[in-house]
């Protein structure tokens, strides 16, 4: 029906409809009668991949900017925003180019807000490949209350492969209070944010805390807490810290004819094909492609197959990237 509206007075079961004046909702939420009160489960949104670094093209707008971003991060769970704590610019991330594309369009012809972006940045992790053994004291002394921390901790891989902090306490004999172990677990978890290598966040670790020593009047929780990131960073470098790459999985579907052309193109971008098939009467590929490497790939597919295929990727995996590309991220 394109833009023609069709007032009604309910929605029912199969029916597309729209609501205005809901101020307070936010995608994932679901609207029930209070009476009947029904909550679906909450929807999982999958980690933005890629970003631009973007700016206000001229300065007056970037008020502008600041709000209308603010708005489609508040429609677009998949959208994120941050600042580089290197070169204090604002990087925009979303699940593709594609999207980020149809975002920059959105900025452009409903905020009448022209912006300059930067190159593609993708969103690398680093992780840990061996363990080592670590000691790291904090200790500052003014003339008056001071400060003291002293933990000895183990930094590894973690064994399940599993995202995020494994946090081992095994402090015996009250060597550490309990409320300054929590402290020790918080700063090693803010630690994951800046990665060895290249500032990338890192993916996954492990740290076994198994001693420890605090000074009676001058050790706080806060001192613990800085400790923790302290020895972080100190181990980090020994730990054989490597760099994640995200792999896509790349489904596309062309005619039989182009079948070598396509799963040539993807094996030179480092791709792994996982399934060969047919169709009806088409052709279906998948393969696993590093996301570095498929930046411009639509438009290289469409040039490959005279426009007869058709593609759809999604965030798959993460794996550690070729000496190579590591190198080459670890430069910019």
């Amino acid at each position: 029906m394109s833009n023609k509206y069709e007032p009604v007075e309910q929605l029912e079961a199969g029916d597309i409809g729209g609501v205005l004046g809901l101020k307070e909702t936010r995608t994932g939420d679901t609207l029930a009668d209070p009476e009947n009160p029904v909550t679906l489960e909450a929807m999982q949104f999958p980690e933005p991949m890629i970003g631009y670094a973007i700016e206000a093209r001229w300065a007056k707008d970037s008020t502008r900017l600041s709000e209308a971003l603010a708005r489609l991060l508040d429609e677009n769970p998949t959208l994120s925003l941050e600042t580089d704590a290197q070169s204090g610019q604002t990087i925009l991330k979303g699940m593709g180019e594609l999207h980020l594309e149809v975002v920059l369009e959105k900025l452009r012809s409903d905020y009448q807000v022209e912006v300059n972006r930067g190159q593609p940045q993708i969103a690398y992790r680093e992780v840990f490949t061996q363990s080592v053994t670590h000691k790291a004291t904090l200790k500052k002394q003014n003339g008056g209350s001071g400060n003291f921390a002293e933990i000895h901790f183990e930094l590894s891989p973690r064994p399940d492969g599993a995202p995020g902090l494994e946090f081992v306490d095994e402090i015996r004999g009250g060597a550490i209070p309990r409320e300054f172990i929590a402290a020790v677990s918080k700063g090693f978890a803010a630690a994951m944010h800046i990665g060895p290598l290249a500032g990338y966040p890192v993916a996954s670790m492990r740290v076994r805390l198994f001693d420890g020593s605090i000074h009676e009047k001058d050790s706080h929780a806060l001192d613990f807490e800085q400790v923790a990131q302290i020895g972080s960073r100190a181990a980090a470098g020994e730990a054989g810290p490597r760099l994640l790459e995200p792999v896509m999985s790349v489904d596309v579907t062309m005619p039989e004819e182009y079948t070598g052309t396509v799963t040539g193109d993807l094996t030179r971008r480092r791709g792994t094909i996982r399934v060969v098939e047919r169709v009806a009467a088409a052709q279906r590929v998948v393969a696993m492609v590093p996301l570095a490497e498929l930046f411009g790939y639509i438009t290289t597919l469409r040039t490959l197959t005279a426009g007869r295929a058709s593609a759809s990727m999604s965030f798959d995996h993460y794996a550690l990237a070729p000496a190579m590309v590591e190198k080459k991220a670890v430069a910019v």
